[in-house]
């Protein structure tokens, strides 16, 4: 992630376990935050929903979002970042879940699946960074 300040990489790797707070924009244009697992792919950010939850709608609808990661060891360290979800995709999601798993609770996969549930996968983009 280049337009990342490089100070600021520790909170994307694994051990950090930092939380998204992820900004969503309802139909009514109010916004929708919840926090989530991520990981990377040094250009994007990558989360993971199910298909049909709120955030999901939302982003399907209304792709500009905005979150912000927090440093888990100092919450006045962050970076706040607006983007766009650039593809959403459930192949692979509920592999990319299970790693999510992996990283936040050190468990081989995602013990929080819902019988019927669909895993889906979200690319954002980064379009604008703030480091605090």
């Amino acid at each position: 992630m280049n337009a990342i300040p490089e100070k600021y990489h520790d909170l994307l790797k694994d051990e950090a376990k930092a939380f998204l707070f992820l900004a969503t924009t309802m139909k009514d244009g109010s916004p929708q935050v919840t926090p989530v697992w991520f990981n990377h792919d040094q250009t994007h950010i990558l989360i993971n929903s199910a298909k049909g939850r709120l955030k999901d709608i939302n982003m399907r609808a209304r792709p500009q979002v905005a979150f912000v990661i927090q440093d888990p060891a100092n919450p006045y360290r962050y970076l706040q970042i607006r983007g766009r979800v650039i593809e959403i995709t459930e192949a692979g999601a509920d592999a990319h879940i299970d790693a999510l798993a992996f990283k936040y609770q050190g468990l081989k996969s995602y013990p929080y699946r819902k019988e019927g549930e669909i895993r889906v996968t979200y690319k954002i983009l980064p379009k604008k960074i703030d480091a605090h």
